[in-house]
């Protein structure tokens, strides 16, 4: 089921009003039921492997805090890892792997003989395969007892409103909230509402509007100018970020109109100073899960910075992986491990750069160096960004080259087909106000501003924005484009 369908529009304020009439003990039923109903919507017989996902790490928690024996501890997490890991690459990698095998080993009769596997991606399923592995490991590590409400335990698994698109939630932080009762609190619910809707103008109004342009370059980039191939990278940065932080405001707004808070995954990465720091602010819980659970435990072995070089690099590709298996992750997983390893190995020299060849005084005009650093960061996430739309190695050249070619400037060389100059100039409008909303969301705690405002002008406020959404939005029901990772 899709956040921007009609069907959601329904289910959700019927589970939310149901959610508040029933009895505080059943609740987590209807949570639960409905949950399985919102991912079984999209197929059905797909509830059955996150079932079992859910009884794996489940009974896997259970033994494990049960066992005294550290060894035998290890041995029952390892089985709970292979077969998480396992499901997943059967699903997501196996096609992936067996092609590259067979490529490589191009004599071999065996591998050749091996057939793909034609199986349907399950949507989320890099997402819950996370936390319930996450959930494991934390029981393994002592960090949380073991659940014993079979119930709780798979809502925290199945919770509608981050099941497909994360956040990738942590079980020491959402699965207490199950057991606590929830109230009916207004300034909650219209806390939750403000940022769906504001979840919805970053998707419809700009994500989906955007992509009709971006799907287009991208498709043959090679019969469009540069202009339309910078507009495109730019369009796609945009259409990615407002796609999947649309996402996760509708989520993290959902869950707190039923009285439950998300873990924000977003903050601001378009205006961020170094790569190290768009890290920090871009897709939180996935970086953050990368830190705990593969980065700390493989550079605790090593004892030498080149080492752990490596093992940035390799988090990255296992980053780029994770979107999705084709080379263009794996592209994008070298460059962004690449720019973080340089940006953070060369700050030092191109400050004594800055101030020996550009201007003596750098540090005393902050502000310039402030705005050349973000402009620099956020073109290496265009780059990235690049990287990681196109679909073959061929199209990444022909983009590329077709930047760098030469063009003269004409509104033919900007336009593309349903797409005119009025459709591009109110699309960079809608961004310009995407950054303004969040700066204010930043600086100045606009959603607890707005709730505060006198009732005429909070519902100003509403109305503005659910008319840009209702006159400017594509309802073309287009999926979010984290539902394929």
């Amino acid at each position: 089921m899709l956040f921007n369908s009609l069907e959601f529009l329904l289910f959700f304020p019927f589970v939310t009003l149901l959610f508040f009439i029933l009895p505080h003990r059943y609740r987590w039923i209807l949570l639960l039921i409905s949950s399985y109903f919102f991912y079984g919507f999209w197929k059905w017989e797909y509830i059955f492997l996150l079932l079992f996902s859910t009884s794996v790490d489940y009974y896997a928690g259970l033994i494990i805090g049960s066992t005294e024996t550290k060894w035998k501890k290890k041995f029952y997490l390892i089985i709970s890892l292979l077969t998480n890991l396992g499901v997943l690459f059967v699903f997501k990698y196996f096609n992936f792997f067996l092609e590259i095998f067979q490529s490589v080993f191009s004599s071999s009769d065996f591998l050749s003989e091996i057939p793909t596997v034609d199986l349907l991606l399950p949507i989320g399923i890099s997402f819950y395969t996370f936390q319930t592995i996450s959930y494991s490991i934390d029981v393994y590590r002592g960090k949380r007892p073991p659940e014993k409400h079979f119930g709780k335990f798979a809502l925290y698994v199945s919770f509608f409103p981050q099941l497909v698109a994360g956040p990738i939630e942590r079980s020491t932080r959402l699965l207490p909230q199950f057991f606590k009762t929830q109230f009916f609190d207004w300034d909650r619910i219209r806390s939750g509402l403000l940022l769906i809707l504001w979840g919805f103008f970053k998707k419809v109004v700009i994500a989906d509007r955007v992509g009709i342009y971006v799907d287009q370059v991208f498709s043959e980039p090679d019969i469009f100018s540069s202009l339309q191939l910078i507009i495109a990278a730019y369009f796609f940065t945009y259409q990615i970020y407002c796609d999947f932080s649309g996402y996760t405001d509708i989520a993290i707004g959902s869950a707190r109109v039923l009285g439950f808070e998300l873990i924000e995954n977003f903050r601001r990465p378009t205006v961020v100073r170094t790569i190290s720091e768009f890290w920090q602010k871009w897709h939180i819980s996935l970086t953050k899960w990368m830190t705990d659970y593969l980065y700390q435990p493989l550079a605790k072995k090593v004892k030498t910075k080149n080492n752990r070089l490596v093992i940035t690099l390799f988090v990255f590709i296992v980053i780029g992986l994770w979107h999705g298996a084709a080379w263009n992750f794996v592209f994008f997983g070298v460059y962004s491990g690449l720019t973080l390893i340089i940006g953070s190995f060369t700050r030092k020299k191109r400050l004594e750069f800055y101030r020996k060849h550009v201007y003596p005084k750098w540090d005393q005009i902050p502000k310039i160096h402030k705005m050349l650093q973000i402009i620099f960061v956020f073109h290496s996430f265009v780059i990235g960004a690049i990287l990681f739309r196109s679909t073959s190695f061929e199209n990444i050249t022909n983009y590329f080259a077709g930047i760098f070619s030469p063009t003269s400037f004409s509104l033919k060389s900007i336009v593309v087909y349903q797409f005119d100059l009025y459709e591009i100039l109110l699309a960079f409008v809608f961004i310009i106000a995407l950054e303004a909303g969040e700066w204010f969301r930043a600086h100045f705690n606009a959603e607890e501003k707005i709730l505060n405002l006198r009732i005429q002008y909070r519902w100003a406020v509403y109305l503005t924005l659910f008319y840009i959404i209702i006159l400017f939005g594509e309802f073309g029901l287009t999926p979010f484009i984290y539902f394929r990772f």
